[in-house]
């Protein structure tokens, strides 16, 4: 009896590794067992930096509240834990962007918590 190999899968899957290396410089591009490493490191690389992005954001917001609020002479624990106490229910996200894109409405909430 004949071997089966279903060789319409094979190419359809390499097809598809091939495809998402698009844009891959060298033989990352076009050579399946090259290709078939780097899209799958990509693949890793991009899932863990999903979690990263959220870490890094929250970070970048941090910084922006803690800038702010030392300009009207408070640390950043002081801020939030004031801001906390007076149940003003704004997330960090929110906090940074008033601090440095409406600084006017950023120490409105300082003369509030003070």
């Amino acid at each position: 009896m004949p071997r089966s190999v279903n060789s319409v899968a094979s190419r359809a899957r390499r097809k598809r590794i091939l495809k998402q290396a698009k844009g891959f410089f060298g033989r990352r591009k076009n050579v399946w067992t090259v290709a078939k490493n780097a899209v799958e490191k990509a693949m890793v690389y991009a899932y863990r930096d999903r979690k990263q992005k959220k870490r890094n954001f929250r970070a970048l917001w941090i910084m922006r509240i803690n800038a702010g609020a030392r300009l009207h002479g408070l640390s950043y624990s002081q801020f939030m834990g004031k801001v906390k106490a007076n149940n003003i229910e704004l997330n960090r996200k929110v906090l940074a962007d008033l601090a440095m894109n409406h600084p006017e409405a950023f120490s409105a909430i300082i003369t509030k918590i003070k």
